[in-house]
């Protein structure tokens, strides 16, 4: 049995490859009877397109790998606080659980009030220092 931790490092990993591509350094996995069945990290600069964040990409990867929209029994380990917009998605794919590593305080969905699915659970925390310090790390370079 794999914990928490560990597949939030895995998450970590793609933020690390979403980093070496001048990406926003985000990335998330998604579970399934504990094994990853999607990957995803920040694609918005290479793919020319702002909706081509992590979780959409894991999203679309997971669905596909189920054969269909619903991600039900699944969990999603993202480094940093989903956004609005894959927060929608998030509650349209009616994920069961999202873990998220770093809060977001001014894009995330939690403080904007928005609401996942109902039956979604939603744990924050997990390897916080390492998910903020990659993101903060990125910025900071880039100034």
């Amino acid at each position: 049995m794999f914990t928490p931790e560990y597949f939030m490092k895995q998450a970590l990993q793609e933020a690390e490859i979403a980093k070496e591509k001048d990406e926003v350094p985000i990335g998330c996995v998604i579970v399934f009877k504990d094994r990853i069945i999607a990957r995803g990290h920040n694609l918005t600069e290479q793919l020319n397109d702002v909706t081509a964040h992590a979780e959409m990409q894991a999203i679309t990867s997971a669905a596909n790998f189920l054969g269909g929209k619903y991600l039900k029994d699944c969990t999603l380990y993202v480094t940093l606080e989903p956004c609005v917009m894959c927060a929608g998605a998030l509650t349209w794919s009616q994920i069961s659980k999202v873990v998220i590593g770093a809060r977001d305080e001014n894009r995330g969905f939690i403080n904007q009030n928005v609401k996942l699915h109902p039956k979604t659970e939603i744990v924050s925390g997990i390897l916080e220092n390492e998910c903020s310090e990659i993101v903060k790390n990125f910025f900071k370079n880039k100034r």
